[in-house]
């Protein structure tokens, strides 16, 4: 688990992926960071991973920007008046505890009218994991952000759904996008800390994240849950 580092980058907003996170940093032991966010009102990501990855204060990295608005980064920027300086967001050096950073939206989210999220992910060279809904319309947007991932060379550990069954659409996006498939979180009601971890560990395997980056295989494997 040394220097482990993840990305965990969404094919859209609205898909789970917060939820995901705070799984996932449960289930590694892993510190969180959130670079920017955006929307103040209520619970925000670092705090809803906080409570539901029961992660103490001390393992939730402070993020860069903090904004107001709850729309795409460089709008509420623009609404806040202020000026997100992309170079500023380098991986924060936590020493060889693991962390987990969670990106804002999907891949092509844009941080500045001339930086997209994706930018950041190639300048980093960290493993992605992609978070994917298993809604209607999924094969496509996660078809093209793997496209997207491949095309600047950024390495992927796999690809997680979010939702309902839906093998069809799961086995056409892991054999077409030639990626590995790492788990499907089915939507969870209560949502609590202990029903999500419970959940999170009957549907993924520590290894898969922590074995370190395999080789992407076209063998699709067969969905456990």
């Amino acid at each position: 688990m040394n220097q482990l580092r993840i990305v965990v980058a969404g094919t859209g907003t609205g898909i789970g992926k917060t939820v995901f996170c705070a799984g996932l940093v449960h289930l590694l032991g892993a510190n969180f960071w959130k670079p920017i966010q955006a929307g103040l009102e209520g619970e925000t990501d670092a705090e809803r991973v906080a409570r539901l990855g029961s992660v103490p204060s001390d393992r939730i990295v402070p993020e860069r920007y903090r904004l107001q608005t709850a729309v795409s980064p460089h709008c509420a920027a623009e609404v806040d008046d202020v000026r997100i300086d992309t170079d500023s967001l380098e991986v924060p050096d936590i020493g060889a505890q693991p962390l987990v950073i969670e990106g804002t939206g999907g891949l092509m989210e844009p941080l500045t009218c001339g930086t997209l999220y994706i930018d950041l992910f190639e300048r980093w060279r960290l493993p992605v994991v992609l978070c994917a809904s298993t809604a209607p319309g999924t094969v496509n947007c996660s078809l093209l952000s793997i496209e997207a991932l491949r095309r600047r060379q950024i390495d992927m550990l796999g690809i997680v759904f979010v939702g309902e069954k839906n093998p069809d659409a799961v086995r056409a996006i892991c054999e077409i996008g030639r990626v590995r498939w790492l788990g499907r979180l089915p939507w969870i009601a209560p949502l609590t800390a202990d029903t999500l971890q419970a959940g999170f560990k009957a549907s993924f395997r520590r290894d898969d994240f922590t074995m370190g980056l395999k080789k992407q295989s076209s063998t699709w494997r067969a969905t456990r849950r």
